[in-house]
C-alpha cells in the first residue's frame, strides 16, 4: 500500500528544521545559517520512496516580530499546520523549554493533526540528560510521538520516517517522483545568495537584506543569472559591496559554486545592490520581494 501526505516542521528560530528536511531529501532545498530567522517563507520539500511520497513543509521560527515582515513569517508559520497529517515540533535537546516553545504549542492545540516532538541536536548533550530533558517535555503536552534526532549526524532520521508513514493514509503521488520542492529554481537561487549573505556579513545587515532575480536564463551549457540585493540603508550596501568590492565577490563566488551544484551547469552570476529605505514595514516591497500572505 502506498502512502502519502502532508507533514509541517514548527518550531521556534533556529532548531534545525531546514537541517533536517535537507538531511531528510539529501539535498539542499532550503538555506540554512547560525542567523535567528533565516526562513521567511514556508517551502515544500518531497520525499518520495517506493513506499510513500510525504511532503514536507518548512516554515519560519516563531519569534517575537518587529516589523510586518516578522508578522508575515509567523502568520505563515501557524497557518501552515492547518490541514496537514502530522505535524513535527521541533526542539533543541540543549536548550531550556521557553515561552516561544510553550506559545507555539498552545497554537497546536487548536488544530486536530497529531504532534510529534521532534527532539533535535541529541548528540550535544549526555544519554543521562536526554532521560531527563524528555521527561521535562512530557509534562508539557500531549505529544502523539516523541522522537529524539540529530539531523546534522542522521541520526534517528530513518525512524522518524518509519513512525511518520504509520499516521499516514493511502493516497496517490501529488508530484512527480524527481521533484524534490514545490518552489521554482529562480526561488532557490535567490534563496542561495542570501544564504551567503547571512554567512559573510553575520550580524551587519542579515535580517535588512531581500534578492530580485531579474534575470534567469538557461542555454545549453550555462545559466545566467542576474540579481539584485535589496537593503535598508546605504552603510549596508556599503558592507555588502565591501572594500573595493570584495565582499559582494565572496557572496557571488559562493552562491555560484551552490548554483552550479544544484542545476548541474555552470552559472554566470552578476549582482547589483539598492537600497528601499524600511521595505521589511511596507507592504508594496513585501509583496515584491515575494512576501505576500495570499501566496502561502
Amino acid at each position: 500500500m502506498f502512502k502519502s501526505g502532508f507533514v509541517a516542521i514548527v518550531g521556534r528560530p533556529n532548531v534545525g528544521k531546514s537541517t533536517l528536511l535537507n538531511h531528510l531529501l539529501k539535498k539542499k532545498v532550503a538555506i540554512m545559517s547560525n542567523v535567528a530567522q533565516t526562513t521567511r517563507t514556508t517551502l515544500q520539500g518531497i520525499y518520495t520512496d517506493d513506499k510513500s511520497q510525504i511532503i514536507f513543509i518548512d516554515t519560519p521560527g516563531v519569534h517575537r516580530p518587529q516589523d510586518l515582515l516578522g508578522n508575515f513569517m509567523n502568520t505563515t508559520a501557524i497557518n501552515s499546520v492547518y490541514g496537514t497529517d502530522v505535524v513535527l515540533f521541533m526542539s533543541a535537546a540543549n536548550e531550556y523549554i521557553g515561552q516561544g516553545d510553550r506559545y507555539i504549542l498552545n497554537k497546536l492545540k487548536e488544530q486536530e493533526a497529531p504532534v510529534f516532538l521532534v527532539l533535535n541536536k541529541v548528540d550535544l548533550i549526555k544519554k543521562e540528560e536526554l532521560i531527563q530533558v524528555l521527561n521535562n517535555w512530557q509534562k508539557e503536552f500531549d505529544f502523539a510521538e516523541i522522537i529524539p534526532i540529530s539531523s546534522l549526524q542522521d541520526e534517528n532520521l530513518d525512524t522518524l520516517l518509519e513512525v511518520i508513514r504509520g499516521y499516514l493514509n493511502e493516497g496517490i503521488k501529488y508530484y512527480d517522483e524527481n521533484q524534490l520542492t514545490d518552489h521554482s529554481d529562480r526561488y532557490l537561487m535567490a534563496e542561495y545568495i542570501r544564504e551567503k549573505i547571512l554567512f559573510f556579513t553575520h550580524e551587519e545587515v542579515p535580517h535588512s537584506v531581500a534578492i530580485v532575480i531579474e534575470r534567469y536564463e538557461e542555454f545549453e551549457d550555462h545559466y545566467e543569472i542576474m540579481a539584485t540585493i535589496v537593503v535598508n540603508r546605504s552603510s549596508q550596501k556599503g558592507i555588502i559591496i565591501g572594500k573595493q568590492g570584495s565582499m559582494i565577490q565572496k557572496i557571488r563566488q559562493a552562491a555560484r559554486k551552490d548554483m552550479k551544484r544544484y542545476l548541474g551547469k555552470r552559472v554566470d552570476l552578476e549582482l547589483f545592490v539598492r537600497v528601499e529605505k524600511d521595505w521589511r514595514n511596507k507592504q508594496r516591497y513585501l509583496k515584491e520581494f515575494g512576501y505576500d500572505e495570499e501566496d502561502y
